[in-house]
């Protein structure tokens, strides 16, 4: 067995072993608390396949992927352009950045009432929410990485007399793809909280208000598989961005 072989069996063992663990320990806080708190793994399971067949549950599903998708476009690629745009110069960063951090460090629930009070109740919330949620740290991510940048390219697009719009976008942001990478994952995670938290308070549509309604009529098979179906998502999502970061820092 290679070594690459190696290392993915014992990922994929270890894997396995932490699922048993996760399983093990939610059937014990099953039959300690009893199926009104918390259902099992077994009626968890069977309540997600009755909703794989329920048509109202992929129109749920779909609203939440619409209200993902356009937050992430808005806080991944508008954050990494501003990143880019404000990193491309030193001293309007440093000036920005503790700003940057300050009002990031805002607790996002006190802005709710702002958020509803602008947009109003369904997608225009949720996407507002979930972009609120990761806009900044990628533009963090992104000026940080410029800042990192080696000087020396720097001096080369000087040299060759390239305009702003040429150092932007044949050094600055080739130079920074593998931290831009690492901030999209960043975001990706915060954003798809966001829009949940968004979903469970500012729509009736989507995964985040069936957990809710969930809660509210105690139905806690549904709560929990529809929460086990996010946490597989951006487990998913997540090992691919990380797998891609792991490849791009070694290139």
């Amino acid at each position: 067995m290679t070594g690459e072989s190696a290392g993915t069996a014992e990922k994929l063992l270890a894997g396995a072993v932490i699922l048993l663990v996760i399983l093990g320990a939610w059937q014990i806080f099953h039959t300690v608390a009893g199926s009104e708190a918390l259902a099992s793994p077994l009626v968890t399971a069977q309540r997600m396949t009755t909703l794989f067949g329920n048509p109202g549950f992929w129109a749920n599903v779909t609203e939440t992927a619409q209200a993902l998708g356009l937050s992430l476009l808005i806080s991944c690629i508008g954050g990494g352009l501003a990143g880019v745009v404000i990193g491309a110069s030193r001293s309007v960063s440093e000036v920005l950045e503790p700003m940057l951090v300050t009002i990031y460090a805002i607790p996002k629930v006190t802005l709710y009432p702002v958020i509803l009070l602008f947009f109003g109740l369904g997608m225009p919330a949720k996407v507002a929410f979930g972009a609120l949620h990761g806009f900044i740290p990628m533009m963090l991510v992104t000026m940080g990485a410029i800042r990192a940048m080696n000087p020396v390219l720097r001096r080369s697009a000087r040299a060759m007399r390239l305009s702003p719009a040429q150092t932007l976008s044949t050094i600055l942001v080739p130079a920074t793809v593998p931290e831009i990478v690492t901030g999209l994952r960043i975001s990706f995670s915060i954003t798809l909280l966001g829009v949940m938290v968004g979903e469970m308070f500012a729509s009736k549509r989507g995964l985040g208000f069936m957990i809710m309604n969930g809660i509210s009529v105690n139905d806690t098979a549904t709560m929990m598989s529809i929460t086990v179906l996010i946490g597989l998502f951006a487990v998913v999502v997540n090992s691919a961005l990380l797998a891609l970061d792991h490849r791009l820092h070694r290139a």
